[in-house]
Order: C-alpha cells, then structure tokens, then sequence
C-alpha cells in the first residue's frame, strides 16, 4: 500500500498547528521541469554529452564510414541520456516533497527528500526579497536575513540562491506564478511589519473592581 511520509502533520507543510491570529496565506511547490533546469542544469549536462557524441564521431569520420562513425559516439549519448533521466528524478522527488508557505506572520519551508527538516523565517528575520522571474511566469524568491541568522548552503540545497554560500541566503525556488506570490509576501511582511510592537515590563495593572 501506498506510505504518505507526512500523514502526521497537523497542518500541511507545517510542524505543528498555527497559532491563533495566524493563517496561511499561500502553500506551494517548485515546478519540477523548471528545478531541474534551473538547479540541476539538466540541459548544460544533456549538451555536453551531445558535445562529446559529436566530437567521438567527427574524430572517428577520419577512418570509418559516416554511419558507423556516428555509432561510436553513441556510447556518450546512452550515458547522458541517463544522467539527465536521474537529474529529472531528483527532480521530481526533490519538487514532491517541497512545500513552502507563507503565513501573514513568517515564511515557512518544509524541504528535503531523504533529510527532511522545516524552516520557519518570521518577517522580522528577512531584510529583502528578491525576484528572479523566468519565461512562462516561474521564478525564484530568494530571501535576505538579517542579523546572524545562518543556514547551511549544503543542508538547504537547492532551495537557495545560487551561488550564495558564505551567507546563504533560502529561496523559493522555480515556483508557478511566482510574481503574484511576491506580491503576497510582500504586502504580507509589509503589515506585519507595520504592526505596533507592544512589551510589556514590570507587573501587570491590577483590575478596576467593580462599583
């Protein structure tokens, strides 16, 4: 039978229950094709196996027949087609178990295939985001911290900026419509964060009784 490695949580993507005054404003997953495109670099890894079919047949075309030239480099074009079939299931699997929400008081990332762990980013804890929008309306939000909060460029792979590693920085990475979810986030963390932080110090004032 099928096994639902997430049945337990209480909320989809999400380790426990909201607390009260919070809601999810939107859940989502990457788009698989574009993940592995744009992470996996699955068409560079398909072109330089084509380089090299065509390089072995050229170098073989010296001293054999055109069509059995070609055969030799048939061999590289075998092997990237299953380079590129299991960066596509990395893919696919990667894109499954994915889940990023945002609330109207954090950024929550539930990612990880094999190592599953959560990310909860209160507003207060990101300085900017930043859009990269692809062709066909999907893109990536990558997040900026603040402070010393620090996360693992290997642990959060590839659901970060690349190329960001001394100062890693999470991202919403290859998502549908990603340009309407910015504008979520953003008049999100723009009202949280427009809210009057209220302390309270000493002890509380006692109860008018009543006449």
């Amino acid at each position: 039978m099928p096994h639902d490695d997430f049945a337990t949580e209480p909320v989809r993507g999400l380790p426990e229950r909201l607390p009260p005054g919070e809601e999810i404003l939107w859940q989502g997953q990457p788009d698989w094709w574009a993940l592995a495109k744009e992470a996996l670099a699955v068409r560079w890894v398909a072109g330089y196996f084509v380089l090299f079919a065509v390089w072995r047949a050229i170098v073989a075309g010296g001293s054999l027949p055109f069509w059995e030239a070609v055969r030799t480099g048939s061999p590289f074009l075998v092997l990237g087609a299953v380079a590129c079939g299991l960066l596509v299931l990395v893919a696919v699997v990667q894109a499954k178990a994915t889940v990023y929400t945002i609330t109207n008081r954090r950024v929550a990332m539930r990612i990880g295939a094999a190592l599953t762990l959560t990310l909860n980013l209160p507003f207060k804890w990101i300085g900017s985001a930043a859009l990269d929008l692809r062709q066909g309306g999907t893109g990536t939000i990558a997040l900026s911290l603040l402070g010393e909060t620090r996360l693992s460029y290997l642990n959060t792979w590839p659901h970060v900026r690349p190329w960001r590693i001394k100062r890693t920085e999470p991202a919403l990475r290859c998502i549908p419509d990603a340009a309407r979810v910015a504008r979520i986030l953003a008049e999100a963390a723009e009202t949280r964060l427009a809210e009057p932080q209220v302390e309270r110090s000493g002890p509380a004032p006692a109860a008018l009784a009543a006449e």
